[in-house]
């Protein structure tokens, strides 16, 4: 089983998916990474030796992944939160950020429905 950036990869699949289980790769730079560490594609996880790993390994330390990246990601949420800004404030109340409606839809962002009783005449 091969093991990149913190992440075990799965034995059966193509190294091309097998790096989109990393966090911050998707398919397009899975294919750059192939490509730039001159790894076949249509190879399964299974069947790399220890080269092709360690090839793979020196051409993901080119891009910020991981926990790197969610930390990141982390810092831009709390610092809108922190200036108090309207995305910043739309991200801790838990509802959509960019503008959608929410009277009707939004229902991931917002949970499921809670009923609420009839008013008693």
């Amino acid at each position: 089983m091969a093991r990149i950036a913190g992440v075990d990869l799965p034995r059966d699949k193509r190294v091309e998916v097998a790096l989109t289980y990393i966090y911050g790769v998707g398919l397009t730079r899975a294919k750059t990474i192939l490509t730039k560490s001159g790894v076949n594609p249509d190879v399964r996880v299974k069947d790399l030796d220890d080269g092709d790993v360690q090839k793979l390994r020196s051409a993901l330390e080119a891009f910020t992944i991981e926990g790197d990246l969610r930390r990141q990601e982390g810092m831009a949420l709390k610092r809108l939160q922190d200036i108090g800004c309207l995305r910043g404030r739309r991200h801790r109340m838990s509802l959509p950020v960019r503008g959608q409606r929410t009277r009707t839809n939004a229902r991931t962002r917002r949970g499921s429905r809670k009923t609420v009783a009839g008013k008693k005449k």
